[in-house]
């Protein structure tokens, strides 16, 4: 949980968006960034997963954090828009080093100790402790950018990246069997077998497409300002809703085993509150946010946990950095949704998943 909270407490984060405009770059050229950004994550997901596998889960993480140091390195010492577009590439490997690694570390961590079925609580207070650092983070960058602007947040927030990325190496590390005459052909010796498992190819199905509604978030302050909440007041609002969503992780790991009915059940509920959210007063569109975020990130915590148990072998990571990109393209979906209906298409996103959550995370007999 210190190597999620220290891997989030980047005071970059808020101010990176402000960094590229006040360089000089367009709205154009920034979405051009995130562009990039995304694309690399996609293509470096799944072999970076088999190299945490085959090599080191511990290294690939350290790796990933030394990387995105890198990145804000090249973004601090010469901003222009060309060492943007570089550091965009790198962070979006480093992103791809921890996005199936760590899940993977944590749960044959604990698998190795007999304690498998911790996975889902320990998941969730990761995440938990993910956006519950917001609040540290964005204070750190308002006082680091009043005492030395940009480059004072850069060089600190290269600094965080290098702990996490050393933290990251007193994770312990199973040994993991590989067969010895599994070399170069690993991904498809090793990874398709496992992937024609229909339980498992339905709890991917599942996570890929929940993960993928987490793409709401990038619209909270849209939101929060669609529906009369002052700017000035719209940052303590969608931290109310980050602060919502912490809870709601936290509780769906620590909810055992839930059927998948309930998730089902839990889901449409979330998806219904944003249905409701259109033409709803400031307060009540703030409570319906925050309920529905909250409810769906329950939901995701306990997906996670259930595609984990289902998961045999050594290719934890590389098996889970398929669900990745599969979230990743999935999110695609939700910023179609909003922009061709707003919340209320995202609303309907989320209902259209349910029935996947239904079937996809139903207990195998």
């Amino acid at each position: 949980m210190g190597w999620a909270a220290l891997s989030e407490l980047v005071p970059l984060y808020p101010l990176y968006a402000l960094l590229f405009l006040d360089t000089g770059v367009s709205a154009g050229q920034l979405s051009l960034l995130f562009a990039v950004w995304s694309v690399t994550g996609l293509l470096a997901e799944v072999p970076a997963g088999l190299l945490a596998d085959r090599w080191s889960r511990r290294g690939v993480l350290a790796a990933g954090g030394a990387l995105q140091a890198a990145a804000f390195v090249l973004w601090t010492a010469t901003p222009s828009f060309g060492t943007f577009v570089a550091g965009f590439v790198v962070w979006g490997v480093a992103g791809a080093c921890t996005s199936g690694t760590a899940e993977a570390l944590v749960h044959d961590g604990l698998a190795d100790v007999g304690a498998a079925e911790s996975f889902a609580r320990v998941n969730g207070a990761m995440t938990a402790a993910e956006l519950l650092v917001q609040v540290p983070t964005a204070l750190a960058a308002a006082g680091l950018y009043a005492v030395g602007g940009y480059p004072l947040v850069g060089w600190v927030s290269a600094g965080v990246c290098l702990g996490a990325g050393a933290l990251a190496l007193r994770f312990p590390e199973p040994p993991r069997g590989f067969d010895e005459e599994d070399d170069g052909g690993s991904l498809r010796a090793g990874l398709a077998p496992v992937l024609r498992r229909p339980p498992l190819l339905g709890a991917l199905a599942a996570v890929a497409l929940i993960g993928g509604l987490d793409g709401m978030e990038e619209y909270f302050p849209v939101l929060a300002a669609e529906r009369g909440v002052p700017e000035v007041a719209v940052p303590g609002a969608v931290l109310i809703v980050s602060l919502a969503g912490a809870a709601g992780a936290a509780l769906g790991g620590r909810a055992g085993r839930p059927r998948a009915r309930a998730l089902a059940g839990l889901l449409a509920a979330s998806g219904a509150g944003l249905l409701l959210l259109p033409g709803a007063p400031p307060v009540p569109a703030l409570l319906l946010l925050s309920a529905a975020y909250g409810l769906y990130l329950a939901v995701l915590v306990a997906a996670e946990a259930e595609l984990q148990r289902r998961i045999s072998g050594p290719y934890r990571a590389t098996v889970t950095s398929v669900a990745g990109v599969g979230i990743e393209l999935s999110a695609l979906l939700v910023f179609a949704a909003f922009a061709t209906g707003g919340v209320g298409a995202v609303g309907l996103l989320v209902l259209a998943v349910v029935p996947v959550a239904a079937l996809g995370l139903r207990r195998p007999r």
